[in-house]
């Protein structure tokens, strides 16, 4: 019992450095490229380490960017991210029964389905949520960011989170054969 919360603990924090070095290493190549291994980063967490390492990055990953200097501007939108992120993982867990099925399987469209269904839940949440509710309530924000950001938060974000969910279908089974291996 106590070696599985030593190895619990160790693969979360791993792969949340992993996603914060990813940011900070890809941040210069776009929103596109760095959404996308976020979001990869999202899933591959949830499903080898499971639905509470998966989550705990997902609440901890935006503000460890807004920290580190790599995230939002405004701290007032990291609530939305990070629930943007938890609903993204856990409709994905559980509309996928918690796995990603083998490519060819019959289950591969179960998989699809539903993480086309946690990108569109995310997306939908941060424009909702940061376009609609959020930024008329900062303070003194410029025209100009709210343009940025609006635009930041809307289209992008489905289109990572769906590039993200085709990398884990892609990338998941091996990387749970190989654990299974070893």
């Amino acid at each position: 019992m106590k070696n599985s919360k030593i190895i619990y603990i160790t693969q979360t924090a791993v792969m949340l450095a992993l996603l914060i070095v990813v940011q900070l290493i890809t941040r210069s190549f776009g929103q596109l490229v760095t959404g996308s291994i976020v979001n990869l980063i999202l899933l591959v967490s949830v499903f080898i380490i499971g639905i509470y390492g998966g989550v705990t990055i997902a609440v901890l990953s935006p503000l460890l960017a807004f920290l580190a200097g790599i995230g939002p501007v405004f701290i007032q939108i990291i609530p939305f991210i990070a629930i943007g992120n938890t609903l993204y993982v856990i409709i994905a867990w559980f509309t996928t029964r918690g796995f990603i099925a083998q490519p060819g399987t019959k289950d591969i469209a179960l998989s699809s389905i539903g993480l086309i269904a946690a990108s569109i839940s995310k997306f939908l949440f941060l424009w909702l949520g940061i376009v609609v509710f959020a930024l008329p309530l900062i303070p003194g924000i410029k025209e100009k960011q709210v343009a940025v950001i609006s635009a930041s938060f809307s289209w992008p974000q489905l289109i990572t989170a769906l590039i993200g969910s085709i990398l884990a279908m892609m990338i998941v089974p091996h990387l749970k054969k190989a654990i299974k291996q070893r």
